[in-house]
């Protein structure tokens, strides 16, 4: 196995690129904070009757921006590069979160809620899914087209771990902005009519949310600022005929000697570069896909957009304060993915996590089912999303930007990444009215499909430790 790396240059890229994993948690769970602010702010609108229905659309909105990015991410990094692709997507974060501070720019009453104002906050939602949705498809990628193979996973399994520290920053952040205000009391009718008790904080309603999503824009100019500084991948300058720039990348990466063996490799492989979607067979493809669709299936962002609330109805009282615990937890198990993905294997991390989850979801179903309150539940919402976060977590990510042969992974990863933001907003637009219905089964489903996770990894998904990104060429062919 090669050691000869150039560590600290590999590090000091897949630190600038991880940004963009942090903007992808950051901006996905900053919702989480100020769901309940934003929902009393348009219950007050006097043009139309905000209900849990709009409240789910809305709190899910960045998703469909997600499926759009996701779904046009391999024509973008084919076209314009993975590198160029990460400044546009900052772009778009950074006006995603000025947008959201001030949907009212140009066209509407400030602090007036309306329903055209509805779908101009959630048009800039939109944008910045467009940016998550590229950055969640693209991040990956260039990582795992500058990483040497032996620790490809580890370098990959940095983005997850971006992700949930962007995650754990937003909940401290909203926590800190929310201060000592509270969120606003929603009452409901007889009828199922939602209205804002008079005792709320007025500061939540109309100041709170727009804090939270402003507080993005700092992180997504960072990031556009930083990528002028990173190298393009060698794969993508071979597929480009820019054969003496790739090899400069590859020698800071690997040493003058191994460069020019991998650079063999890349062009070896870059010959079949018009090869079709499934000139691999479907069966890569499906497997992409459907490991895309479990990680979104088995719930684990109806937790994250939405844990004060859940915290708060499951007797933990202060609810932002458990989100940040969580948030803690979360980073510790994704540390232990980065330390194992290399060692393990990608398989059983991916078993292993769907089962813990698997316990966590039930316990919660069956504390809903006897009315229990307290540490129980608390604790096993908290057991779902940590073995979430040492298994789907990173390793979905690390597998879609390695198990698909060169010559078609562009493609491929923008379908795999399009499926996964599209049952992301299923299951995130689904959860309010759902968990109105009943927690019980809400947590049963997703413990379910954990369990039929664990059965689809351990039957169909190859592993791939070890393997150069050119070895999945001669897998697939098999």
């Amino acid at each position: 196995m090669n050691k000869d790396y150039n560590l600290t240059y590999i590090m000091g890229i897949t630190l600038v690129a991880t940004l963009g994993g942090l903007l992808f948690g950051y901006d996905t769970a900053v919702i989480s904070g100020a769901e309940k602010g934003l929902e009393g702010f348009f219950l007050q609108a006097t043009d139309f009757q905000y209900n849990k229905i709009l409240h789910g659309i809305t709190s899910s909105s960045a998703l469909i921006g997600c499926v759009i990015g996701g779904a046009v991410s391999g024509l973008f990094a084919s076209r314009f590069g993975r590198r160029n692709s990460l400044r546009f997507s900052s772009i778009m974060f950074f006006l995603s979160a000025l947008g959201s501070f001030y949907p009212e720019f140009l066209f509407f009453p400030y602090g007036e809620p309306s329903w055209g104002l509805l779908i101009a906050f959630n048009f800039y939602r939109i944008i910045g899914g467009i940016g998550i949705g590229l950055a969640s498809a693209i991040v990956p990628m260039y990582i795992a087209e500058i990483a040497p193979s032996s620790i490809r996973g580890t370098l990959v399994s940095c983005n997850q771990f971006a992700i949930i520290f962007g995650m754990l920053v937003v909940y401290f952040v909203n926590y800190m902005i929310l201060g000592d205000h509270t969120n606003p009391i929603i009452d409901k009718s007889p009828e199922g009519i939602l209205s804002v008790n008079a005792a709320s904080d007025p500061w939540t309603i109309a100041t709170g949310w727009r804090y939270m999503f402003a507080s993005g824009a700092y992180v997504a100019a960072l990031f556009g600022i930083l990528l002028f500084f990173v190298p393009k991948t060698p794969r993508y300058l071979v597929l480009t005929g820019q054969i003496p720039e790739a090899l400069t990348v590859l020698t800071k990466v690997n040493g003058a000697t191994k460069a020019k063996e991998i650079l063999a490799e890349i062009e070896a492989a870059s010959k079949e570069k018009t090869e079709k979607l499934f000139a691999y067979g479907v069966a890569v493809v499906v497997i992409g896909i459907l490991l895309s669709v479990f990680q979104q299936a088995i719930g684990i962002n109806a937790v994250l957009y939405y844990s004060p609330r859940i915290f708060e109805s499951a007797g933990a009282g202060d609810g932002m304060m458990q989100t940040v615990i969580m948030g803690v937890v979360n980073i510790v198990f994704t540390v232990i993915a980065i330390l194992t993905v290399d060692k393990f294997g990608r398989k059983p991390l991916l078993i292993i996590g769907s089962i813990g989850m698997a316990v966590g979801a039930f316990a919660v179903a069956l504390c809903d089912n006897f009315g229990l309150k307290g540490i129980v539940p608390v604790v096993s919402i908290i057991v779902y999303a940590a073995f979430f976060m040492m298994s789907w977590g990173p390793i979905c990510w690390v597998l879609i930007s390695e198990i698909f042969p060169n010559t078609i992974r562009g493609k491929a990863v923008a379908i795999a990444v399009a499926f996964q933001w599209i049952f992301n907003y299923i299951v995130s637009s689904t959860f309010p009215p759902l968990y109105d219905f009943s927690p019980m089964v809400a947590y049963g489903l997703y413990g379910i499909m954990c369990v039929l996770a664990a059965v689809f990894v351990w039957t169909r998904v190859p592993e791939t430790k070890g393997k150069t990104l050119e070895d999945m060429n001669k897998l697939w062919r098999k």
